[in-house]
């Protein structure tokens, strides 16, 4: 099994930072607003970044540091790999 660590946002930009063990079900999730909560409250629908963990405790370790970073660093690990903030729900291959 794989823990996925991801990232996700909004028309306005607001950050999203989740961990799950299947992350096509939680973009669904996230799209179709199926949970109550910050993600519903504020239309957390398009994924921006991931990572992928054997382990959970790994998985959980990294939400909870990338949770402790300032925006500007967050923006950063985005744009290290999606540069133009692209949906990528739309070519995840899990």
């Amino acid at each position: 099994m794989e823990f996925y660590v991801y990232i996700m946002t909004n028309i306005s930009k607001t950050l999203y930072i989740g961990v799950t063990n299947d992350l096509l079900r939680r973009i669904s999730e996230h799209k179709s607003g199926l949970h109550k909560g910050f993600a519903k409250k504020y239309k957390i629908n398009q994924l921006l970044y991931y990572e992928i963990y054997p382990y959970v405790l790994e998985a959980i370790q990294r939400d909870k540091s990338l949770k402790h970073w300032k925006r500007e660093k967050k923006v950063q690990l985005i744009e290290s790999v999606n540069p133009h903030w692209e949906d990528l729900s739309t070519i995840v291959d899990c």
